[in-house]
């Protein structure tokens, strides 16, 4: 499939009139659910596996012959494709699972609901801004059946977070929340430069079909794939994609918050080509009816962590590496990844008693989403406005100025030189209409 042929192929799928979205008949819901699966290494692998049970993997894709293999040999039926273009002109497809790196994340999305396919898109949504606004934009358009890829929503720890200070309302109204992760740590290294060219990729690695939308670049070894691609700009949103999306969802969710108004970033200096290697964000919100008038989240990078005594826990209390901490009128609720809620000081709350929720498969409920032609709990109408939160803590500490959101604008209003970071040209050759 040549340069032209694609390049009229995306320009078809989304300009052209939807066939309107693959909804299953709700006589037969127990029908297996035809998957295309875009990025099956990795996270792709775990994600693709959660999805087969009572369902039919019918397409993998994947940049490298040596995972795309293992997949094909997982799955003898399903077709491969190393395009992910070339996997959306096959027919029998209900949906799409979307495990890439980041800035791969809209352009497939983008094409395969206009192409009338169920989206399942792993966190962050998109790798800008503007990506996420529009995703929810056409999710809304085509009516299908979407979900964002962050697992941790469907488990019973952060239901009986969210219900507690929802439903019970158990620390009174939330005026600060304080949320932290140890990445990137051992995981990725970040605040780099660009290094030169170092060798070609191997030729099991389809390296201008990795790069996609993404300026060009020579390859280097152990640089960007498999999986250190999530330090770079071009390709990743730093900590805040990698663990954001999970750790401020149970903050959104259970508190109903807006779009921020106003965040800061510190950390050291900006760096052009790569995230920094430590950062602090503080987002400032409108209050709801379970805040204060105003609420702040603080976040935290590669290890650092509110003081102790914020906590007022046990002096042998363990903490987290990964958590969140709500610091409310009558006390504080804290959750982890992966520790379940507690709430302190813990003579407050010695008769509180936490509700019994389930935990649940987030892939299979996308599934039974669409047998059901209903929307599961992380569609885009929710993971888009989301992940534009998320990705606003970069914009601020990219633009190294404190920044003034205006939501429906889609604009920093007080900075405008920050605007830049919201959108991304496309390359050429790999245009999406609508994104870039």
């Amino acid at each position: 499939m040549n340069r032209t042929t694609r390049r009229s192929f995306l320009k078809t799928s989304l300009i052209g009139a939807a066939a309107g979205p693959a909804i299953l008949s709700a006589a037969d819901p127990n029908r297996k659910v035809a998957i295309a699966c875009v990025g099956v290494g990795g996270k792709g692998w775990s994600d693709m596996m959660e999805l087969a049970p009572g369902n039919e993997i019918v397409a993998v894709c994947d940049i490298d012959e040596d995972r795309l293999a293992k997949a094909k040999a997982q799955f003898p039926a399903a077709k491969a494709y190393t395009d992910w273009r070339k996997l959306l002109e096959q027919k029998g497809i209900d949906g799409v699972m979307v495990t890439t790196p980041d800035h791969t994340h809209a352009p497939v999305t983008a094409t395969a609901m206009r192409l009338g396919l169920h989206c399942y898109t792993q966190k962050p949504l998109t790798h800008t801004i503007h990506e996420a606004r529009v995703l929810a934009g056409i999710a809304k358009e085509t009516g299908v059946i979407t979900q964002m890829g962050i697992q941790h929503h469907a488990t019973k720890r952060l239901k009986t977070a969210v219900h507690a200070l929802r439903e019970d309302q158990v620390i009174g109204k939330v005026r600060e929340v304080h949320a932290w992760t140890d990445r990137p740590g051992t995981y990725w290294k970040q605040g780099l430069d660009r290094p030169a060219s170092g060798g070609n990729a191997p030729a099991t690695v389809h390296w201008d079909q990795w790069l996609g939308t993404a300026p060009e670049r020579p390859w280097v070894d152990k640089t960007y794939h498999p999986f250190h691609w999530r330090g770079w700009w071009d390709f990743g949103t730093g900590v805040a994609g990698d663990m954001g999306c999970h750790i401020l969802d149970p903050v959104v969710n259970s508190l109903g918050l807006g779009a921020p108004t106003k965040v800061k970033a510190e950390g050291p200096a900006p760096h052009p080509e790569s995230g920094p290697a430590w950062a602090e964000i503080l987002y400032t919100f409108s209050g709801t009816a379970l805040t204060t008038d105003t609420v702040t989240v603080r976040w935290y990078e590669a290890g650092r962590q509110p003081s102790r005594d914020l906590f007022q826990a046990p002096v042998d209390w363990k903490g987290s590496l990964n958590g969140i901490l709500f610091v409310g009128e009558k006390g504080n609720l804290f959750v982890g990844f992966p520790e379940m809620p507690e709430l302190f000081p813990k003579a407050n709350f010695a008769d509180y008693q936490w509700a019994d929720l389930p935990d649940t498969n987030h892939y299979q409920e996308w599934v039974t989403a669409i047998r059901e032609s209903r929307q599961p709990s992380t569609p885009f109408a929710y993971a888009g406005p989301l992940t534009e939160t998320v990705l606003l803590g970069n914009v601020a500490y990219r633009s190294g100025a404190e920044i003034e959101w205006d939501s429906d604008k889609l604009a920093v209003v007080n900075v405008p030189e920050a605007n830049r970071f919201l959108k991304n040209a496309y390359r050429k050759g790999w245009e999406v209409p609508g994104l870039g």
